[in-house]
């Protein structure tokens, strides 16, 4: 009699973040998907840093975060340093693991924080439909 082992699936999670910048007239969009830890916060700030060359205004839509580290918010820091220095306005549309992180760490609103209806470079996203739970019956 032959054994038959079961197949087992592995799932990777990407720890990765994906950046991407819209130049407009009134300002640079740049916006963030996935998750921002310890492996790719510097990058964030560093691709900042690069569009505030470009632009003297920079919206950060975190809308797509659906995890972020205390480097991260240490990124969100440097931002702040680095925009303050260049003289440069910015702001971040916080998406709801953000908004807990700066409950926790930033109680006093240093950072700043808009919402798509107050900032016009920051259009509709299409957000995933959540997972529902399926109860299937069992035949008996």
């Amino acid at each position: 009699m032959e054994s038959v082992m079961p197949v087992a699936h592995t799932w990777q999670h990407s720890r990765a973040a994906q950046f991407t910048a819209r130049w407009d007239p009134s300002g640079t969009l740049i916006t963030v998907d996935g998750e921002l830890d310890a492996a790719n916060a510097d990058q964030l700030a560093a691709y900042v840093a690069n569009a505030i060359a470009r632009s003297r205004r920079v919206i950060l839509d975190l809308r797509g975060l659906k995890f972020i580290g205390t480097a991260g918010f240490s990124a969100l820091h440097r931002i702040n340093v680095v925009c303050s220095g260049a003289q440069a306005d910015w702001a971040m549309a916080p998406s709801p693991v953000v908004a807990r992180l700066l409950r926790i760490c930033d109680p006093d609103g240093t950072l700043p924080v808009t919402t798509p209806a107050a900032e016009p470079l920051l259009g509709p996203r299409d957000q995933e439909p959540e997972s529902l739970l399926q109860l299937v019956a069992q035949p008996r």
